[in-house]
């Protein structure tokens, strides 16, 4: 007995490394909301008013609009995004924007809004249902009201995972 309990106090150490580096898997709605965040990051990054490379500017992320029927609550899309806009290689910098910001913004701030939006009904398939969206982004000045950049993207969430 004492043979077998020496064998399995060795081989105890080695699964648990095992179970420890074991890959986290992410839940499916943060991985949705991964994915969307990466996506609008990238053409945020694309556009041509934002100076290149992005390294020496500040993003000031304006709270999003979150519509209600998507089920995405307006803080965990404004982290999503937020995490990727900071993933970026020589990206800029990520600040939450407020109102005092307004004014007396330098020449690299830009204010990032962002509105995401049912866009259409629920398509059923035979295994999940999907929820067709729209993204807005818009880039601003600080202190600006007129549009210096705006993108849509399209694209369905699976509603399972919401």
């Amino acid at each position: 007995m004492n043979a077998r309990r020496l064998s399995l106090l060795a081989v105890l150490p080695l699964l648990l490394v095992g179970c420890a580096s074991a890959p986290d898997r992410p839940e499916t709605l943060r991985q949705a909301l991964l994915n969307l965040g990466e996506r609008a990051a990238s053409r945020v990054m694309q556009a041509p008013t934002l100076p290149h490379p992005p390294g020496n500017q500040v993003l000031l992320l304006a709270n999003p609009e979150v519509n209600g029927e998507l089920g995405i609550g307006q803080e965990r899309f404004r982290e999503s995004l937020s995490r990727a806009l900071l993933a970026v290689s020589d990206g800029p910098q990520v600040l939450d924007w407020t109102e005092s910001m307004g004014t007396g913004g330098g020449a690299n701030q830009w204010r990032l809004e962002s509105r995401l939006m049912a866009d259409g009904p629920r398509l059923r398939l035979s295994d999940r249902e999907l929820l067709p969206y729209r993204l807005t982004l818009v880039l601003r000045r600080p202190d600006g009201a007129s549009v210096m950049w705006e993108e849509s993207l399209q694209g369905a969430l699976d509603a399972t995972a919401l």
